[in-house]
């Protein structure tokens, strides 16, 4: 699997979501993903299944090396104690000495940015974390972050999926080299109904969803990290990086509105 570099770190670019995934349930998805091939977990104390994903990394026998974890600060702890806080109770229920990635998971107005970053890149120093990042930041925010904080960015986890325009803080990270991690790459199963989507994939044997999954991955930059919690749904997603992708493909997926969003922003303290 392709991986993408940033800030010392390899991220493979295919990962597995765990947004409302909890117990058993999510505990069993996880050792399913490991045991097919995952190695890119992505979580976040406010999922509140850290602990089942604590439990299945412990249960599946895969080296600590071998795996990408990130999870994430909620909004309500971005002071400097409580994202320690935060960090130590999220450490502590991934039974990890260390995880790859620590974000931002939304921007709060209430917010010290220098106080964040200034404790995300000591975590980073103390070896805790190996990469720092955000979550739905706008490229204003982004601006604050690298240009003027000038804190290591590893990624910014954003909603990026082919009926979704992104390309203004798209512009803004390939110019700097940072990743853009999609969530709801596969836009809540919206792709399954599109003709134009269903017909590229009968060309290539393919789902719909595939092929926008393989849309995504195609582009330099990106990672994806669909949730899926059977394991069916979780092998045809990684079949979907065996899709060849021409460029009247790519022509007809760009053609598609881009203005379904999934996740509303409007619940976050902050969406410029």
């Amino acid at each position: 699997m392709d991986h993408l570099k940033t800030q010392g770190i390899s991220m493979p670019k295919l990962g597995l979501g765990t947004f409302r995934m909890q117990g058993d349930a999510c505990r069993a998805a996880v050792e399913s993903a490991l045991s097919i091939g995952y190695r890119h977990i992505d979580t976040a104390e406010m999922y509140a299944n850290e602990e089942a994903i604590g439990a299945a990394i412990a249960a599946s026998g895969v080296s600590r090396g071998e795996l990408h974890v990130t999870t994430k600060v909620w909004h309500e702890n971005l002071s400097s104690d409580a994202i320690r806080r935060a960090f130590d109770a999220s450490l502590r229920k991934l039974r990890l000495d260390h995880v790859d990635l620590y974000l931002v998971h939304w921007p709060s107005k209430a917010a010290n940015w220098g106080a964040v970053f200034e404790t995300l890149m000591t975590l980073k120093a103390e070896g805790r974390t190996r990469a720092i990042g955000v979550a739905n930041f706008t490229t204003a925010l982004l601006k604050v972050a690298v240009e003027e904080i000038k804190a290591p960015i590893a990624c910014n986890q954003v909603e990026y999926h082919a009926m979704l325009d992104q390309s203004k803080v798209m512009a803004y990270l390939q110019a700097r080299s940072i990743p853009l991690v999609a969530y709801c790459p596969l836009a809540q199963g919206r792709f399954a109904s599109d003709p134009v989507l269903a017909d590229i994939g009968a060309r290539h044997n393919a789902t719909a969803a595939q092929v926008a999954l393989k849309w995504l991955l195609d582009q330099d930059g990106v990672a994806a990290i669909p949730k899926a919690s059977r394991r069916e749904s979780q092998q045809a997603n990684l079949d979907a990086l065996k899709i060849t992708l021409d460029d009247a493909d790519r022509e007809k997926i760009a053609a598609l509105a881009k203005d379904r969003r999934c996740v509303n922003p409007g619940f976050a303290p902050a969406w410029d």
